[in-house]
């Protein structure tokens, strides 16, 4: 296998999904045949270190690489990353910023790229379409200018479908790829022993309901706090643990107070990948409740895997990708998640059944051991690279 380039504005150490797959998808092409192309964070150099690629950064911080003079410079450097290492394939982590130095590769050398879509940057791009022939141009170029799309779900694979199809680029839209996502089995297991970080959370009692996410409007914790009252009419003793950060905690702590839950909710704030599995081993069942508001969604949803991987059943919004991450009836079920009495009523359904909520919870780490994994998303990767790839790129013209 030929060299690829990795075009990522999301790379570790940054935090977030987008970082995480990139940065295990770093991890397992073969040793040299991948570089990584990326802004500088505070700790990139020590986290460059556990990589077995070379790891490229662009002489400012990432932050900047939006900016246009960000992107000439990255331009520029991935320009001069291709004269060098003369990739076949250039991989975007994301639409924007990096298809802009890609589309610019393309012309300039021929090499075909693939782009990497989440969900949410679609529907942001579909609204602005609308509006402004300058974004439909842009979207025309950077996007439609793909060799492959690559989506995360087969909501987010539609969503790129209709946006491709409105741009006229009818024959990419026919062959959007779908890799859904998964998690690293190894350290998400079951079996942790979870005294250190119950103690450390204060999560006593039980039994507890837990969400891992963002403190957003569209990840449905509010929908969760509205109906843990029906919850805990059936079940009293249940609680329900957050963990994460966000500009919408103020506000959840109010909808707590308004509808008298009290330490009924402990919101976590941020947990590190070192207690999260044994965060998840505390909890009882997991609940993601994402849905569609405004222009947002979820896309996939790595938390549900990773709850599956720790032997949990889960209950999930139908919204979104979230049914490509819960087996409907076998790894979880899915709600309504715009309801709180459908909510709910999973809830508590899942709840008063531990024979079902183990059943459940051993599918769903079966699920992850054999294809909710990233070893498997690295393959499929992999594979589409190999299908796409020129060996030789010609010259500058």
């Amino acid at each position: 296998m030929g060299t690829t380039l990795l075009l990522a504005f999301n790379f570790p150490p940054l935090g977030g999904g987008i970082a995480r797959w990139m940065g295990e998808l770093a991890l397992r092409y073969p040793p040299r045949s991948l570089i990584v192309s990326t802004g500088r964070h505070a700790g990139s150099e020590e986290s460059d270190r556990r990589f077995p690629q070379p790891i490229d950064h662009v002489g400012l911080r990432a932050t900047r690489l939006r900016t246009l003079n960000g992107l000439a410079l990255w331009t520029a450097r991935a320009s001069t990353l291709v004269r060098r290492a003369r990739p076949g394939f250039v991989w975007c982590a994301e639409l924007k910023p990096a298809g802009y130095p890609a589309r610019w590769l393309r012309a300039r050398y021929g090499l075909p790229y693939g782009v990497i879509v989440h969900g949410t940057e679609l529907l942001l791009l579909q609204a602005k379409m609308g509006r402004s022939r300058f974004k439909r141009w842009t979207a025309r170029e950077l996007l439609g200018g793909a060799s492959v799309v690559v989506a995360n779900s087969r909501w987010t694979a539609d969503l790129a479908r209709s946006v491709l199809g409105a741009l006229g680029r009818r024959a990419l839209a026919r062959d959007v790829r779908v890799v859904p996502l998964g998690t690293t089995p190894s350290h998400f297991r079951p079996g942790i022993d979870p005294g250190a970080v119950r103690a450390k959370y204060g999560l006593d009692g039980g039994p507890w309901l837990l969400t891992v996410s963002r403190l957003d409007t569209h990840k449905g914790i509010d929908t969760v706090i509205r109906a843990l009252p029906a919850v805990r009419a059936a079940v009293p003793a249940a609680r329900y643990a957050v963990a994460g950060v966000g500009s919408r905690r103020a506000q959840f702590e109010r909808l707590v107070a308004d509808l008298g839950l009290g330490e009924a909710v402990r919101f976590l704030g941020f947990v590190g990948d070192d207690d999260l599995p044994a965060l998840y081993n505390a909890a009882d069942l997991y609940v993601g409740a994402s849905r569609r508001y405004d222009l947002l969604a979820e896309g996939f949803g790595i938390a549900l895997v990773e709850a599956s991987a720790c032997g949990l059943a889960v209950v999930g919004g139908r919204s979104g990708g979230v049914p490509d991450a819960v087996r409907d009836g076998e790894t979880g079920i899915l709600v309504d998640p715009d309801d709180p009495a459908a909510v709910a009523a999973g809830i508590t359904q899942l709840l008063a059944d531990a024979g079902v909520r183990g059943r459940m919870g051993a599918a769903g780490r079966r699920a992850v051991e054999t294809y909710y994994n990233w070893d498997r998303v690295a393959r499929d990767l992999i594979q589409i690279d190999a299908e796409l790839r020129r060996e030789s790129p010609p010259a500058a013209r």
